[in-house]
């Protein structure tokens, strides 16, 4: 009985106007899931652009598809075509590319007419973004930062920290030394552990008791030029 509803959509596969209109509206309505799922599991900041992209992008994959068909000739025109155009922009985030991935293989699924195997997948793998989402899966208990100290040339910077650091179990590595003020203060780059629980405030006031109230810094997400 499943063979059959997830078959019978592999019948006609033919460029027709009632065939394409369908295949678009799939395409349309998974993409919008997708879309949905994108945005509901990523809370604290999301691009409108991305997500109306994820929307659009399964019915032009979809139309893609469509229009070439069998024909490898007109395979190869549609490649030569699409290779003129260049998409550059910044790395991004390997979750954002895995959301469009997913939605060029809903796409790819409604232009070949695999409406129902579309539907399945898209179903369960918006379930399991869901699930991982909502156990927090693969969240890390520690946070990696960069701690920038200045102190005066009159503190010695070996064990300037070390208790503080000690008290909030904040593992730390010391990356850099350098003078500043014609070398009256020293600045001091840590790399730094610190548990998510931590008050960093806290953390960050005693810092400040030790340095005489210099200035502190603290990167919440480094990146090599930081050390």
């Amino acid at each position: 009985m499943l063979d059959f509803i997830f078959n019978t959509s592999l019948i006609n596969t033919e460029l027709s106007f009632t065939n394409a209109v369908l295949t678009i509206l799939f395409a349309i309505v998974l993409g919008g899931i997708i879309s949905v799922t994108y945005m509901k599991t990523n809370p604290k900041g999301y691009s409108q652009n991305f997500t109306l992209t994820m929307v659009l992008l399964p019915s032009i994959v979809a139309i893609i598809i469509l229009l070439i068909g069998s024909n490898v000739a007109r395979a190869f025109s549609l490649a030569g075509a699409f290779s003129i155009i260049r998409f550059r922009s910044a790395p991004g985030d390997p979750k954002d590319i895995s959301y469009v991935l997913f939605t060029m293989a809903a796409g790819l699924a409604c232009g070949v007419g695999s409406f129902g195997y579309a539907v399945l997948f898209t179903l369960i793998l918006c379930l399991l973004m869901f699930i991982l989402n909502r156990f927090n899966f693969g969240a890390r208990k520690t946070l990696q930062k960069v701690l920038k100290v200045t102190i005066p040339e009159n503190l010695g910077y070996e064990e300037a920290f070390e208790e503080v650091f000690n008290k909030y179990a904040v593992a730390y590595e010391l990356k850099k030394i350098r003078t500043t003020e014609l070398g009256s203060l020293y600045e001091l780059v840590y790399a730094i552990s610190i548990d998510h629980l931590t008050n960093q405030k806290q953390f960050l006031d005693e810092i400040r008791c030790r340095n005489g109230n210099l200035d502190i810094s603290l990167t919440m997400s480094p990146t090599a030029a930081d050390y």
